[in-house]
């Protein structure tokens, strides 16, 4: 990497509420990366944690002398990752999950790709992992073009500039020329800060040599809040930027829509009776031929499970999104989405 003193100092960021079970192994994947120890200032931004989140931190102090403990005290993503990058010294800022840990050269293949690329963000692809086995189905449909679009993020494995990116790490210059996050857009603020940075002539930049391992949800319940949130959380967005609008945006929206219409309206127009079975059918049988072939990958045990974790990735995100803006006309202030994209 070169001599140590042209290296930048890295500040990494960390969100964190009641992440007992995961933040000691993603603090622990930061104490063994190797770039230097003293160019590695690591944040940790907590809101309100009621288990063990803060003692842990406290205690991998000795392994990460520049670990600092911040106190989040509303409790929101995008609040957090604004106290960090106040606080944050660092030439370069990296925002990372409690969630999730990082191969050892994490760090410095982010500063690598930064210099080669002339990037303002680089990430890796996510490789999303579960602890048991519906949590294992969930990655697998996580990690299909089918379960998530064309978010390049969760599966691609080619160098390319992409439209926005999951544990990025940006140039400080970054949010001195565009501003933070929007604490409005809880739960979609990365989403919306790259779409900003975008149009302001920024790049971003995926590198498959960036490595990182995400726990992904472990019950279909779990998985559903999720994505609906993430629904949900989209209309705010797009009724900040319309041009963000894309028709893939709109798909999981639209299916939903009109599968529910003619599933109602069915019993009277034959037509639409029609309709529905054709809809259903349709993505019945695309969504079971995706399941055979990832499962005749990965094995027969998911079988049962991966069509189940498709329908909520698409039917929860499909009706966060559309829901979204009747909440919005109705109550004007985002309480919901705010509450449901609380950390933890």
């Amino acid at each position: 990497m070169g001599e140590q003193t042209t290296l930048p100092l890295v500040s990494v960021l960390i969100a964190v509420r009641n992440e007992e079970a995961f933040i000691g192994r993603c603090l622990n994947s930061l104490a063994v990366q190797d770039y230097p120890a003293e160019l590695l200032e690591i944040l940790v931004i907590d809101g309100k944690s009621s288990d063990r989140s803060r003692e842990i931190v406290s205690e991998m102090k000795g392994k990460l002398p520049n670990l600092h403990l911040l106190d989040n005290e509303r409790q929101i993503s995008p609040v957090a990752f604004n106290i960090g990058i106040n606080n944050a010294k660092g030439e370069i800022l990296t925002i990372i999950s409690a969630h999730c840990y990082l191969t050892t050269d994490y760090v410095s293949r982010c500063v690598e790709y930064l210099a080669e690329t002339g990037a303002d963000c680089v990430g890796g692809p996510i490789e999303t992992i579960g602890e048991n086995r519906t949590a294992e189905a969930i990655a697998l449909a996580m990690s299909s073009p089918f379960g998530v679009g064309d978010a390049l993020f969760r599966f691609s494995q080619k160098e390319q500039f992409v439209d926005t990116l999951a544990f990025g790490a940006y140039r400080r210059d970054v949010f001195e020329r565009i501003g933070f996050f929007d604490e409005e857009l809880a739960g979609s603020e990365d989403d919306e800060f790259n779409y900003r940075l975008r149009r302001h002539g920024g790049k971003l930049f995926l590198a498959p040599a960036i490595r990182s391992f995400y726990y992904g949800r472990t019950s279909l319940r779990d998985l559903w809040t999720q994505y609906f949130r993430y629904g949900f959380g989209k209309v705010r967005v797009v009724q900040r930027h319309p041009r963000l609008v894309r028709v893939r945006h709109l798909i999981p929206a639209v299916f939903v829509a009109g599968l529910v219409t003619t599933a109602v309206l069915s019993p009277f127009s034959p037509l639409l009776a029609l309709l529905f079975a054709l809809i259903a059918c349709s993505y019945l049988l695309i969504s079971l031929a995706l399941s055979v072939r990832i499962a005749a990958r990965n094995g027969w045990q998911y079988l049962p499970l991966l069509p189940l974790a498709f329908a909520c990735l698409h039917f929860a995100y499909g009706t966060g999104f559309l829901l979204g803006p009747v909440h919005f006309l109705l109550v004007g202030r985002t309480r919901i989405g705010h509450k449901n994209a609380r950390l933890g």
